[in-house]
């Protein structure tokens, strides 16, 4: 394929998929300027870009019943100062961000920006902890993505600044299904996991709400202790979903998710 060919059809997918240049220029590792230089066919391509983009464009293909995200992740700084850390780390303005005279953790105050929150305190031991949990994953990509910034580029500028990684999830979320959660229990409780995990579990829950009938909120089963520094669970998201926003099971996007804990 040369590359006309291949620059139309690339084009024709980034619009298919709903991908702004930005966000695969992100993905890609090169600048929006960069991209779009390609995109007119006034940047000559060599083989090697031409195999990251066709890898990263399909990462974005809505049709893939799989796709990786973080969703959790919380690091400590060793400094108690917490602007820099918002300046020069997270790359944004102290002055958007609310104060808040309390924390968490035994952290006496913090910087909140939606669901972005930074931990104070004046105790060295304790330094500054940045906490981003699901949305405040998904908030911190969009302000990634404007800074054209990838994940890697934010952890590697976490731990240039001396951070030290407490917790990061990676999540798989399954939109088709793929594997039935209900099925794999029955595997466990048959004795079929082979694990090198020396704990299992796996639970069934319901849960009230209001003076509706108790909900059922799916099946959960865990690999590894869940006060180990590794462990995986895998639960059913669409139940959770109806629990939390009354969103039918069946309408639910994503079936599944599969989830990685480092601690």
């Amino acid at each position: 394929m040369n590359d006309k060919n291949f620059i139309e059809e690339l084009r024709q997918k980034r619009e298919e998929y709903g991908v702004t240049q930005t966000r695969l220029a992100v993905a890609c590792g090169i600048s929006r300027e960069y991209y779009n230089r390609i995109e007119k066919g006034k940047q000559p391509l060599n083989d090697e870009l031409k195999g990251v983009i066709e890898k990263q464009i399909e990462r974005f293909n809505p049709q893939e019943p799989l796709f990786l995200l973080i969703d959790y992740f919380r690091v400590r700084f060793p400094t108690t100062d917490a602007l820099a850390i918002i300046r020069d780390v997270l790359q944004l303005k102290p002055d958007y961000m609310l104060y808040e005279d309390y924390g968490k953790y035994g952290y006496e105050s913090k910087y909140v920006l939606g669901d972005i929150n930074v931990m104070c305190s004046m105790q060295e031991h304790l330094g500054v902890l940045l906490e981003l949990k699901g949305r405040g994953c998904r908030q911190m990509e969009s302000y990634l993505l404007a800074q054209e910034r990838s994940w890697y580029d934010f952890m590697l500028d976490c731990l240039t600044a001396g951070g030290k990684m407490k917790r990061l999830d990676l999540a798989i979320n399954d939109k088709a299904g793929i594997l039935d959660i209900p099925k794999l229990k029955e595997k466990y409780k048959a004795g079929e996991c082979i694990s090198y995990f020396r704990m299992q579990k796996d639970y069934s829950g319901t849960e009230k709400c209001g003076s509706d009938l108790p909900k059922n909120t799916g099946e959960t089963l865990y690999l590894g202790s869940t006060s180990s520094e590794l462990y995986m669970c895998a639960y059913q998201k669409n139940y959770e979903q109806y629990v939390k926003n009354s969103i039918e099971v069946e309408d639910t996007e994503i079936k599944n998710r599969f989830e990685i804990r480092v601690e």
